[in-house]
């Protein structure tokens, strides 16, 4: 089987920002995000998709706001958008996708745990990681795991990875630490920038094993002496910042198996009357004696 595991709320935000993606319901609260949302999901089944699982950031603070203060809060979010993270949720849930809503630890984090759990499967033969985020490239497995810019039409596998990024997935978390994340709230280390860090990394792989002497170096890169005496008096800073875009894969999401689309479940018709998506009952309908 081959299995979708989507980011919910990097969907949800996609479809707030869109041109024209605004819509009040007939109680006058804002459902544009959340039906673009669904429909989206709903045109996945439509071309194909079986096995589904939707992990969302049901609060924006997780575990990582402990390790770092100036990690990204909820603070800034539209509250139109806000508002919408609970009715995300229950719609698809109604829709009868599997959800997975994370409040410790975070939407990447389940998804790179459902990805690690269906490599294992056998039964799996291809596990697409529907989102654009950096940090879920640290999860591609040739061949059996890749990642999925929806928006952009690209898969990428581990060559896509090292094209990208410069770098090879076990190495994406290493790469982030040190040139850090501004979506996520954390700055790497000062001059340490995409290129140099990806040169560096594709020779040592880990920042433990980046020599703290440019004279050890065996590679040659521009302002090396500079890097390496960043490194050398911010090394706890790099390995934090690490730490952060590293994955949590010990997170509950149950089998492969148990992600299967099978219809949707009851209220789903008074939720697509509530979000004014009529268009999506029946094409869910269709779908569901279809199968």
């Amino acid at each position: 089987m081959q299995v979708h595991l989507v980011d919910g709320t990097y969907e949800l935000f996609r479809y707030f920002y869109s041109p024209g993606g605004g819509h009040r319901n007939a109680q006058d609260r804002e459902v544009g995000a959340v039906r673009g949302v669904l429909r989206s999901l709903v045109a996945m089944l439509d071309d194909g998709a079986t096995h589904v699982g939707v992990a969302t950031d049901h609060v924006i603070e997780s575990f990582r706001n402990e390790l770092y203060a100036g990690y990204k809060t909820g603070e800034g979010i539209d509250p139109e958008l806000r508002q919408q993270f609970p009715l995300l949720e229950d719609a698809l849930r109604s829709a009868g996708f599997t959800v997975w809503p994370m409040v410790e630890v975070e939407a990447d984090d389940a998804l790179g745990a459902a990805a690690a759990v269906a490599e294992a499967d056998p039964s799996v033969t291809r596990a697409i990681i529907c989102t654009p985020d950096k940090d879920l490239a640290q999860c591609v497995r040739d061949p059996k795991v890749v990642q999925f810019d929806r928006r952009a039409g690209v898969f990428r596998d581990t060559a896509g990875v090292i094209e990208k990024f410069g770098v090879e997935p076990e190495s994406i978390p290493d790469w982030l630490g040190l040139v850090g994340d501004t979506a996520d709230g954390f700055p790497g280390l000062a001059g340490w920038g995409a290129k140099s860090a990806a040169t560096v990394l594709r020779r040592y792989r880990h920042i433990e094993h980046i020599p703290l002497h440019p004279g050890q170096w065996d590679i040659t890169v521009r302002g090396s002496a500079k890097l390496c005496a960043t490194l050398a008096a911010h090394l706890d800073d790099a390995l934090l910042f690490r730490r952060i875009a590293t994955l949590e894969l010990d997170v509950p999401v149950g089998t492969p198996a148990d992600w299967r689309w099978a219809g949707p479940n009851d209220g789903f018709a008074e939720m697509c009357a509530q979000l004014d998506a009529r268009d999506v009952l029946a094409k869910v309908q269709r779908l569901a004696t279809a199968r």
